[in-house]
């Protein structure tokens, strides 16, 4: 029998993000990657005002929970604290792939924040050997398409996709991202 691939999609901050918009998502990921994929969606903490330190922590534990070849999709703010935390102290699992959409570059340059210092050097503190994609909507009024640039700069081994039209929710259609997901090698 063959295992289902994991994904652990992180969803952004918001009031009912989990449930009206990222789950939007999800359900393209989902309808694009098939049967041969199990994603997994937890509910994020206090959904409506994101912390660092609370969802750090539900990342460790859903990290301790996937099996080692295992995708990690962050949205928004919730890909930019995912990054961090995989940072700050990465995990003995080793994962398949690392992907950012529409992630906001917290730091100089882009957004602020009092609650946690963001990484410096950041590319050189990431777990060595996984393949990181950015991905920035052109039409993204949220999360300005400036931030994909700090990312690359940051995160010099990432590839980078900046995608014309799409707006912070990816209109809604990770089909791309999809493909991108399967080209992947089985063994992490």
């Amino acid at each position: 029998m063959q295992m289902k691939r994991q994904v652990l999609f992180v969803q952004g901050g918001g009031e009912r993000v989990h449930d009206d918009w990222d789950s939007k998502l999800v359900e393209s990921l989902r309808a694009a990657l098939g049967p041969n994929y199990e994603i997994r969606y937890p509910r994020m903490p206090n959904e409506d005002d994101p912390s660092y330190a609370t969802w750090k922590a539900t990342l460790e534990k859903e990290f301790a929970a996937l099996d080692d070849g295992a995708i990690l999709l962050g949205h928004s703010i919730g890909g930019t604290i995912l990054i961090h935390a995989l940072a700050e102290n990465p995990p003995e699992r080793a994962f398949g792939a690392i992907v950012l959409i529409a992630a906001p570059f917290v730091g100089e340059g882009g957004w602020q924040s009092d609650e946690w210092k963001p990484q410096r050097e950041l590319g050189k503190k990431l777990p060595g050997g996984v393949p990181i994609y950015l991905y920035h909507g052109l039409a993204d009024d949220i999360a300005p398409p400036s931030h994909v640039e700090l990312y690359a700069h940051a995160i010099p081994q990432a590839h980078v996709c900046r995608m014309a039209g799409r707006d912070h929710q990816f209109n809604n259609d990770l089909t791309g991202i999809a493909a991108v997901i399967e080209s992947l090698p089985a063994e992490a």
